[in-house]
């Protein structure tokens, strides 16, 4: 019996709904595509929760006749391609044709769609992937996409969807993409009945600045550079515009967005220390390359692009981004031209300036073993000389010589008394240096509780270990602050240094953690108000954060639409950016929409413990360095800050074997 046959195009669909309509902004970037494929110049969504319930996109493109209103719906019919090779010379944001019929077989379709030339328009109604209705209507030139009750056919499908919240950043999202890539364009969202964003036709910068606030308007810098391969042009951010979360990054080929890890590695090394480790800078990029340079058909969500000479691309790209940087922060050169400048006198410019001498004894030697010569030599360095400015002076070399020979003379007689000569062992003998080290000399000792060795004749004599304990280390240490960075402790696998600024964070942290959880943090009202704009995708989440943000201490008030003012704080947030602060922690509970208490006490802790903690730096005692190990080794997570940097690390005994 045979067992391979063809699936029903209902079923055909659904697959390939699967790749192409993942979730509502899915839908509407689909939608909104076509629409600009279509000429419209002016493109309106309207979502009803998140697009769950409703998906609305109304153009005032070219329309479709009632034919091809009817074939839209097949798979694999598009007007935008002919033949394969067409597929290396797009000019289009579609070509697949496989979004209507996608979009058709998981929800509830309605259109109505009017030619400007056509007195009468069409209405469809689609249920499932199965024509419902056709007939004759009376509407605007363009077309209007009703998709309503997404993945009711698919209830698996649906209950993978995110909430309300989720899924209409999602939405933001894919609307801003477009938005962005087609400053001509006017663009309108609206989410249960309120407009969200209400976007006029402009140039790309002005576009930018109405998505995403006038706030970024400070930080951008313009690149633009043109070649044979193709042209480059957009904004970066400045090195202060740099942040953790919530950073703008986008590029665009040929009107369609597009993710590159290489590129975004391109943009990121010409900011190499210039921001710190883990902060992203914005960027917004665009990129017009020859459509037969390029492949777009790697993906059906078409976000992944293929370059043809992808190499030279990424090094225009980084020459561009190195050159708008390095202009932002070129230093003054100095300017040496003083014609026309008075001159400026210099001061003691009349006294006559001696070329420095040096006077020595070339006779003198000290390894002479003649008495007479060294005495003759030394009486000949102690007599006074005169300079050529006829004062006198004595030889730089002379009490240098004299205290040096002093020296020697002491130890070598020190050395004969003990009748052994070998009490001062060479230097370079590694035998005796182990010797030293270990507590042990070639002579009788004894060993003293007082940290010192007795010889059989009754001197004492340190050894170098025992130098080092007493002198460096108080015998009391138990722990040794290395260059007032690091702590090192002698554990039982080893030696374990401890970053002392990172773990004071950690254990400030947790602290304040346990403190926000008990009781509502004090507050501190600001003597001058500072302003924060909220992003579009933030402001949907911000009602549900105020709540908290107020038991936290904070105190925000709306000065109309998504910008607020920041009366008050929580006490002990001295130098610390506070619209930064307020934004990073709204945007941590964007990310983190299941539990916003927790996001929200996070970064306000985390912010608090790194302005409090001591300093790198800073000398400890021995008391502190012991209560901060203490305190370390009784957090939760004691290996890590809250950002995740390693707070200490333990050098294994085998490792400090192996140096020896």
């Amino acid at each position: 019996m045979d067992k391979i046959q063809l699936l029903p195009d209902s079923v055909a669909n659904q697959i390939a709904a699967g790749e192409v309509i993942q979730r509502p902004a899915s839908v509407i970037k689909e939608l909104v595509e076509n629409a600009v494929d279509a000429g419209a110049r002016h493109i309106s969504v309207a979502v009803v929760d998140a697009g769950k319930s409703s998906i609305q996109v109304m153009d005032d493109g070219t329309g479709m006749s009632v034919t091809d209103a009817r074939l839209a719906f097949e798979r694999h019919a598009t007007s935008k391609i002919r033949k394969a090779d067409d597929l290396f010379s797009l000019t289009t944001m579609g070509f697949r044709g496989e979004a209507l019929p996608s979009i058709a077989s998981v929800a509830q379709v309605t259109l109505k769609t009017r030619q400007e030339n056509d007195n009468i328009g069409t209405l469809l109604r689609i249920d499932g992937g199965a024509l419902q209705m056709q007939e004759p209507v009376n509407c605007p030139a363009g077309c209007n996409f009703i998709v309503e009750n997404l993945f009711y056919n698919v209830p698996v499908r649906r209950r993978f969807l995110k909430s309300n919240v989720t899924e209409m950043n999602n939405v933001i999202a894919a609307f801003q993409r477009i938005a962005l890539v087609y400053p001509d364009i006017a663009f309108t969202l609206t989410s249960n009945g309120q407009e969200m964003m209400n976007l006029q036709p402009a140039n790309t910068h002005k576009r930018i600045i109405d998505v995403f606030g006038k706030k970024l308007n400070a930080f951008l810098l313009p690149i633009e550079v043109e070649t044979s391969l193709g042209k480059i042009y957009g904004f970066v951010g400045k090195p202060e515009a740099a942040r953790k979360k919530n950073v703008q990054q986008y590029f665009f080929v040929n009107g369609r967005y597009m993710k590159h890890a290489g590129f975004h590695k391109a943009v990121m090394a010409s900011y190499e220390r210039l921001v710190k480790q883990g902060e992203q800078i914005p960027y917004f990029i665009y990129f017009e390359i020859n459509p037969e340079d390029i492949d777009v058909n790697i993906h059906p969500t078409k976000t992944e692009i293929k370059f043809r000479d992808e190499a030279s691309v990424w090094q225009i790209l980084s020459v561009a981004v190195h050159e708008a940087v390095g202009k932002f922060t070129t230093i003054p050169s100095i300017d040496f031209d003083t014609e026309g400048r008075p001159d400026i006198p210099v001061v003691n410019g009349m006294e006559e300036i001696h070329i420095p001498t040096i006077d020595f004894n070339p006779q003198y030697n000290p390894f002479s073993s003649s008495p007479s010569t060294r005495r003759d030599t030394e009486q000949d360095d102690a007599r006074p000389r005169q300079d050529k400015s006829g004062q006198i002076r004595e030889s730089a070399f002379t009490n240098h010589n004299r205290g040096a020979q002093s020296g020697w003379e002491e130890l070598y007689s020190q050395a004969s008394l003990n009748g052994d000569e070998r009490a001062m062992p060479s230097l370079f003998d590694n035998d005796n240096l182990n010797d030293i080290a270990d507590g042990e000399t070639h002579g009788a000792q004894v060993a003293r509780q007082d940290g010192t060795d007795e010889k059989a004749d009754g001197t004492r004599h340190q050894t170098f270990a025992q130098h080092i304990v007493q002198e460096v280390m108080p015998r009391s240490n138990s722990h040794y602050q290395y260059k007032g960075t690091c702590i090192i402790t002698s554990v039982a696998s080893g030696l374990m240094v401890t970053h002392q600024e990172r773990a004071h964070e950690r254990i400030l942290f947790e602290r304040f953690m346990r403190e926000m959880q008990q009781s509502k943090m004090p507050s501190q009202r600001l003597l001058f108000p500072e302003a924060v704009q909220f992003p579009l995708e933030q402001m949907l989440t911000l009602p549900s954060v105020l709540p908290e943000m107020e038991a936290l201490g904070f105190e925000l008030t709306n000065l109309g639409g998504s910008s607020y003012a920041i009366n008050a704080v929580p006490a002990g947030l001295e130098g610390v950016n506070v619209a930064q602060l307020v934004s990073d922690m709204v945007a941590s509970a964007t990310e983190c929409a299941a539990d916003i208490s927790r996001e929200l006490h996070a970064s306000l802790a985390a912010t608090m413990a790194r302005n409090a903690a001591i300093a790198s730096g800073q000398v400890l005692s021995q008391d502190e360095m012991e209560n901060i190990i203490t305190d370390l080794l009784k957090c939760e997570n004691c290996r890590y800050t809250p950002d995740g940097r390693m707070i200490c690390y333990i050098i294994p005994d085998s490792d400090i074997t192996r140096f020896f």
